[in-house]
């Protein structure tokens, strides 16, 4: 029974990841800019964040109304980290492996790139925080839009990556900010193999 268990979880985790594959598609200009950068602002943007079908806003009074009923408190706690998540968890583990790859094109990004002639706008449009409780989980998702600028805020290009999934190796990820966290990672590292090949800094 208990091989049979993990069977089936096995092949619910393999169905999710197959529906949830993650897309990177370049909507409009064109990545020849990226030629010669060293440096890269990054800037970040929630606005008009989705959390799953929900509204932000929905989603978190919600969240903050049921764990408060549960244990007076909770809620409120969820409310603050889910704010700064942002900039603690999320936007580091994201340059963390954009830089790494980058890095290896002698191009780095952050949000204190002063000198930087480009700006890279990442939006956060959707976020699926996933679910573990031990028996069964699943990967968080994030879609995102970066939008590139010069430093006379024209575009230059925009890219859309949807599906970013987000999850610990072994599956010990029981906390939302964790796994959300991971697919920022998994976007970042993404993000710059696509700039390294169709930027042509191969």
């Amino acid at each position: 029974m208990k091989k049979q268990l993990i069977i089936l979880g096995a092949m619910a985790f393999l169905a999710c990841n197959v529906i949830h594959a993650q897309r990177i598609v370049l909507k409009s200009g064109s990545l020849d800019f990226i030629k010669g950068q060293k440096e890269i602002k990054i800037q970040y943007d929630y606005s008009d964040l989705k959390v799953g079908k929900k509204t932000e806003s929905e989603y978190v009074n919600d969240k903050v109304e049921s764990k408060n009923k549960k244990e007076p408190g909770t809620g409120d706690k969820f409310k603050e980290s889910w704010i700064k998540d942002r900039s603690a968890r999320y936007e580091p583990k994201f340059e963390e492996l954009f830089n790494k790859y980058m890095g290896e094109k002698g191009i780095t990004g952050s949000k204190d790139a002063a000198n930087a002639k480009i700006i890279m706008i990442v939006h956060t449009t959707c976020i699926e925080p996933g679910y573990n409780i031990g028996i069964s989980r699943q990967n968080a998702y994030t879609d995102f839009v970066v939008t590139f600028k010069d430093a006379d805020s024209k575009e230059l290009a925009a890219i859309t990556i949807d599906n970013s999934p987000g999850g610990t190796f072994g599956g010990y990820d029981f906390d939302s900010g964790e796994r959300v966290a991971e697919s920022y990672a998994k976007c970042g590292k993404s993000l710059a193999g696509f700039l390294i090949k169709k930027g042509g800094l191969k």
